[in-house]
């Protein structure tokens, strides 16, 4: 990393000034970060090896609360960088990224695998019903020594070692996996030459392919690129076979092109590693090693929740497929339904069923009103109201700044939404924080960020969004306000930082105010006369709610069923991880005409580090939640019910990790979930029962 820069003049170490001491973006470069992680590390290393000093017999104070305090330089430069590599990335952040990320899972090898650190952990661990501590700090307290014992904590030298090789490796793969995925996406873009090549598409793809080719050095021309808002309805509307087939080769095989891009034995090896660190631990597989510190418990827990979906899904798909085959015929193709049809013939028999297609419904779908639709939700549940400002500098010109302020009028956090895609910018739509909420030394407020991948749309044009798309809106700000809500003590605890199937419940949650005829009628207008949507076409869209749902179930469930088989394995040899998962889809009869939603050479979930391996299964067990836990409004007669808000409130969305998410659930609904509402929201399942 570039050691030049004096550090006196590195403003990432320099005091943060601006509006909520938010990032100093506009001073920001990246030959700052080298010096900057230099000293911060330099800095963490020499706070936690103090700690593992301490000649004092441990106490909370000083050992679980000074871990708490350490590393701060370290963690909000890490949260700078890692949120640009991410979202507004270019040559020189990516070197620095390859090289950091193995240093930083060697740091936290380090922090893990300290034994005096772990012997201080352990003491009080054992003692913990003699320390006079509250829930708040009780439940820290084993958050940390579980964190310590499932990272190798009192294993012998020679396991720990071996332990921190296999993270500093894991790091370095994760990141030249996600790098790669996002090098195909950036050099891929189909372009559409002439008024044929454009047949089908609707004003509003058309404008924003013409905007991308002009981005690209190509005005005059249009250009399809592999973000899921350019080319889903590409699919989903062109009329040419052809050029569908063509674009989704190319949307399908990122990471996989026999180049220097391409992720197979990147992926191999990341599950032989993580099958090897689980034996390390004690464990049969990567998977039982995950899974033990979820709500899940076991991949078996997990495995029946997706089987118990697969097979009315699977079955509802082939009906869906016989029926779009139905319609091929009908126009005389001569074909059996590939994957590049289904959108297409999918949209033509939505069209048919509901009298609905998306070229209708999207002129109503404006992205600034679907922004307001998201605030006005939060404000009826929360309180919550977001003023925009102009005077925090941010990263890049199309991201936008809130300040948000809770029902007293008193500023929490700072929302960020980026929402266009980018070549700079990875695929997929997530939360992320700049600085998550605290108290343990003053009232540390959020600094939290959506970043999303909708097409831009030509200058002086309203970006106009999918359904879909506005439900990924909605979803993301379900964890933005999981992040801003949070009123925990302690940063361990904080927002979103919670167990991988837990934390989707509040974000699925959210989305279902979308479809909520109260908000829709507010905010679903027409960009050009700023008309309500017409009450007949309001009526066929919510009708056509569980349209599709074996294709959409099928394609999801797919993923998780391939990721948790790949992460059951014991890791011996080397996997072929493409013929893994032909083999593993023939084994669940997976039509032909219906791909994974995430394939395994570009799975970034799963590889792109360890956020979701092994735990993509987490969006469907959280679903359950979801499902119940929006019933539970319905049930009340109001969807912004006072009192079932106030407790979504303060069991889920402001207790961060603080609680056993069992426990959190249990406490906002008055029960545990079952898994009927899941199957009757997908159309997979009957009604409730009248006596429920």
């Amino acid at each position: 990393m570039d050691k030049d820069n004096s550090l006196a003049d590195n403003p990432l170490l320099a005091p943060w000034t601006g509006p909520f001491e938010a990032p100093p973006f506009d001073r920001l470069k990246p030959s700052h970060f080298g010096p900057a992680f230099e000293s911060a590390l330099a800095s963490a290393q020499a706070e936690a090896a103090a700690i593992a000093a301490n000649p004092e017999s441990p106490s909370f104070e000083n050992t679980i609360e000074a871990l708490e305090r350490s590393g701060r330089d370290l963690t909000r430069i890490s949260a700078v960088f890692f949120n640009l590599a991410c979202a507004d990335t270019n040559d020189e952040f990516q070197a620095i990224e390859r090289e950091i990320a193995p240093r930083l899972a060697r740091h936290r090898s380090e922090i893990y695998l300290n034994d005096a650190l772990f012997q201080r952990i352990a003491a009080l661990d054992a003692r913990k019903s003699e320390l006079g501590l509250d829930a708040e700090r009780l439940r820290v307290l084993d958050r940390y020594h579980t964190a310590f014992v499932r990272n190798g904590g009192g294993l012998p030298e020679a396991t720990k070692k071996r332990l921190a090789e296999i993270n500093e490796r894991l790091a370095t793969l994760g990141t030249q996996f996600g790098q790669n995925v996002l090098a195909d996406e950036k050099d891929y873009m189909l372009v559409l030459a002439g008024q044929d090549d454009l047949a089908g598409l609707s004003a509003s793809l058309v404008s924003a392919a013409a905007r991308t080719a002009a981005d690209r050095g190509l005005p005059g021309m249009h250009g399809i690129t592999l973000s899921r808002s350019s080319i889903e309805p590409f699919l989903q509307f062109s009329v040419r076979r052809d050029l569908r087939e063509k674009a989704f080769a190319a949307w399908t095989r990122r990471g996989e092109t026999g180049g220097v891009t391409d992720n197979r034995a990147i992926a191999s090896e990341m599950v032989q590693l993580r099958a090897d660190r689980a034996r390390l631990l004690g464990h049969e597989s990567f998977a039982h090693f995950r899974l033990a510190d979820t709500m899940a418990k076991t991949p078996q827990a997990a495995l029946g929740l997706l089987h118990s979906v697969w097979a009315p899904a699977l079955g509802q798909a082939r009906r869906e497929e016989e029926a779009l085959q139905a319609i091929a015929a009908n126009e005389g193709g001569n074909f059996k339904v590939a994957p590049w049809d289904w959108r297409y013939y999918a949209e033509k028999r939505r069209k048919a069923s509901y009298d609905l297609n998306e070229a209708e419904i999207k002129p109503y779908l404006q992205l600034d009103k679907m922004i307001e639709a998201a605030f006005f939700t939060a404000k009826r549940l929360f309180g919550l109201t977001f003023d925009e400002r102009k005077d925090v500098p941010l990263y890049h010109s199309d991201a936008r700044v809130w300040t948000v302020m809770g029902r007293s009028g008193r500023e929490i956090a700072l929302f960020i939404g980026d929402y266009f895609a980018r070549p700079s910018k990875r695929s997929g739509a997530w939360m992320s924080s700049f600085r998550d909420q605290h108290r343990l030394d003053g009232d540390i407020r959020p600094i939290v960020v959506n970043v999303l991948n909708f097409a831009k749309a030509a200058e002086g044009e309203a970006c106009l969004l999918s359904f879909d798309d506005a439900h990924t809106l909605f979803h993301e700000f379900g964890h933005a306000l999981h992040g801003m809500l949070s009123n925990v003590t302690y940063p361990l605890l904080s927002g979103t930082n919670v167990a991988r199937d837990f934390v989707e419940f509040p974000s699925q949650l959210y989305e279902h105010w979308l479809e909520q005829p109260e908000v829709l009628r507010c905010f679903a207008l027409h960009h050009e006369t700023g008309e309500p949507m017409p009450e007949a076409l309001l009526q066929r869209l919510l009708s056509a709610r569980q349209f599709n749902q074996g294709f959409a179930t099928v394609e999801y469930t797919a993923s998780a069923l391939v990721d948790l088989a790949l992460h059951l394995e014991p890791g011996a040899d080397a996997i072929d991880i493409v013929a893994f998962e032909t083999k593993q889809l023939e084994k669940l009869g997976m039509p032909a005409s219906i791909t994974m939603r995430h394939r395994t050479p570009h799975f970034q979930h799963v590889f792109s580090g360890d956020a979701y391996s092994a735990g993509y299964y987490s969006y469907l067990w959280s679903e359950i939640l979801d499902a119940d836990g929006f019933e539970a409004f319905e049930e009340s007669g109001d969807i912004f019910d006072p009192a079932l808000a106030q407790k979504l409130h303060n069991y889920v969305y402001a207790s961060g990790y603080s609680r056993d998410p069992e426990e959190a659930y249990t406490a906002f609904r008055g029960r545990s979930a079952g898994p009927d509402a899941l199957l009757r929201k997908r159309g997979l399942a009957g009604p409730p029962r009248k006596d429920a």
